[in-house]
């Protein structure tokens, strides 16, 4: 089915675009933040559950400031204090209404964060919640100038949305209460644990298909060399089961033709523009889980004769029953996924059949030398550092996370990633892995285990155990990174490459190898029609 696997192609050099792994939102940072006595604190998430007329409310996150005390961690120890309106609403004045404890609403602008906490905490607020204007996160500093900081009432931020519904409830002269916490987010949580194993057990089944893939060609090509005695073959003529091999050429263009694709998403992210990628993304989950079922199928004796016998279909051409038979499956289960992405276990659906489009894109496609594999690479990392890093010069926000939380589109994120809910995180979200973190660098580690098949080579004396150590251990430093950055998005390209890639290049220099990897490719084997001499 030589269109449909185009069809692949194509749309995976689309979703290559998102290589980048978070967990969880980020609120957006300022360069200019000094720290300084009674302005160090660490910017941290603040849980503000609210209660209208005595009935629990709304929930909202917001952000400490840099100054101001420590807030509790757990709920239980935390105040449910009254709110109020601040009059003048930005407080950069005393307050006229007389305060004995509440906490109080204001509006950013007008006078620094600081002076707004120092008037409220003089007219005896205990809390000021500050509201943004616009529908964002933004961390309060201090500054550059001041001195002699003493701020003992805690500050907190709420995005725009929040402080218009809670001053709506207080000018209808409800009762409004609220708490405020900070529950600490775990060091290591389970998702995090899962998505390492679905990522390095993709990359390992991957490989193995594509290994035995190319032994099984190599033996039918050494069959019918042996079989033509006399006759002279091409081995170029013999083909590589459908293969595609990436050449120098189309490695660098992927990379460029993936900047601009991933520019198009960033510009036109929208509602109807998503589902536009919810239907891409279907139709290569569909072939890529169709393709895998049939293999795995095929190995058993009840399906072989459905899976050799083919019947001709228009624009597809010659399709097994096998292939036939499991389609309506594969497209009613993305049909079903599409429908209900938006339910709470709906990553599950989207997770298998990203992994089925993975395995089935690393067994079709192919980088024939270890020369190929470091240009790719090397721009696939040039290319994640820039668009998760260096966009932000230009874009001032980070094109790549952008793109990959799906901010402007009214959705959770877009579908071509891998993700896994955090299961013991207070603050939820998702740990997410992008395609591309997974697919470039498992081209390399298929391409290790086929040439260790080929050279006949034992795991120990090959390369394919240490790339894939080298890949888990990338991607474990990467989410080691999320933790310590806050859950600022990284780009685990940043970390994969060097450890895969490098890992690759010195042992292949020490072994001796490196020349035949770099250019060739395939270990030098002989002809099976020549007899070796006595």
């Amino acid at each position: 089915m030589d269109s449909p696997r185009n069809l692949l192609l194509l749309f995976v050099l689309f979703v290559y675009t998102l290589a980048v792994a978070f967990a969880g939102d980020i609120v957006h940072q300022d360069d200019i933040a000094p720290k300084k006595p009674g302005c160090e604190n660490n910017f941290v998430l603040v849980k503000v559950p609210t209660w209208v007329d005595h009935e629990e409310g709304s929930e909202y996150v917001g952000v400490g400031a840099r100054f101001g005390p420590t807030l509790e961690s757990k709920e239980k120890h935390a105040n449910q204090t009254t709110l109020t309106l601040a009059d003048p609403p930005d407080c950069c004045s005393t307050p006229k209404n007389k305060l004995t404890g509440e906490v109080i609403l204001v509006y950013r602008g007008n006078c620094s964060f600081t002076t707004k906490a120092k008037v409220a905490e003089n007219a005896g607020a205990s809390a000021v919640l500050i509201v943004n204007n616009e529908t964002e996160l933004f961390k309060m500093v201090c500054e550059a100038n001041e001195t002699a900081i003493n701020i003992s009432i805690p500050v907190v931020m709420l995005p725009q949305d929040a402080g218009a519904s809670l001053e709506k409830s207080l000018k209808n002269n409800s009762s409004v209460s609220v708490q405020l916490y900070s529950p600490k987010r775990p060091l290591v949580d389970i998702a995090e644990v899962f998505l390492w194993l679905m990522a390095v057990g993709t990359i390992l089944s991957a490989s193995y298909w594509s290994a035995w893939s190319a032994r099984e060609a190599a033996n039918e090509q050494d069959k019918l060399l042996k079989d033509a005695s006399d006759e002279f073959l091409s081995t170029e003529s013999t083909g590589s089961g459908g293969m595609v091999d990436i050449n120098m050429t189309s490695a660098v263009l992927f990379v460029v033709i993936a900047s601009c694709f991933l520019v198009m998403l960033y510009k036109l992210m929208s509602f109807w523009f998503v589902e536009v990628l919810v239907v891409l993304f279907c139709i290569g989950g569909v072939e890529g889980l169709q393709t895998c079922l049939v293999a795995l199928l095929s190995c058993f004796r009840w399906f072989e004769q459905a899976a050799e016998s083919f019947v001709k279909v228009p624009f597809f051409g010659a399709v097994s029953y096998l292939t036939l038979a499991v389609s309506p499956f594969c497209i009613a289960f993305a049909v079903v996924w599409a429908v209900f992405r938006r339910i709470n276990f709906a990553w599950i659906g989207q997770d298998i059949l990203g992994i089925a489009l993975i395995i089935t894109v690393l067994q079709i496609v192919r980088v024939p030398n270890l020369k190929v594999g470091t240009v790719l690479l090397s721009c696939a990392f040039l290319y994640d550092i820039f668009w998760v890093f260096v966009s932000k010069w230009w874009f001032n926000e980070s094109v790549m996370i952008v793109v990959a939380r799906g901010d402007r589109s009214g959705e959770d994120g877009i579908p071509m990633l891998l993700k896994i809910p955090r299961m013991f995180d207070p603050w939820g979200g998702f740990s997410i892995i992008g395609f591309g973190d997974i697919i470039l660098p498992g081209l390399l580690v298929a391409f290790s285990l086929r040439y260790d098949w080929l050279a006949k080579k034992s795991l120990r004396a090959g390369y394919f155990v240490w790339a894939m150590t080298a890949y888990g251990l990338g991607l474990l430093i990467t989410y080691v990174a999320l933790n310590l950055m806050d859950g600022h998005g990284q780009p685990a390209l940043l970390y994969i490459v060097p450890f895969t890639l490098g890992t690759f290049l010195a042992l292949g220099k020490k072994r001796g190898d490196l020349k035949t990897l770099w250019t060739k490719g395939d270990p030098e084997r002989p002809c099976p029609h020549i007899q070796p001499s006595q």
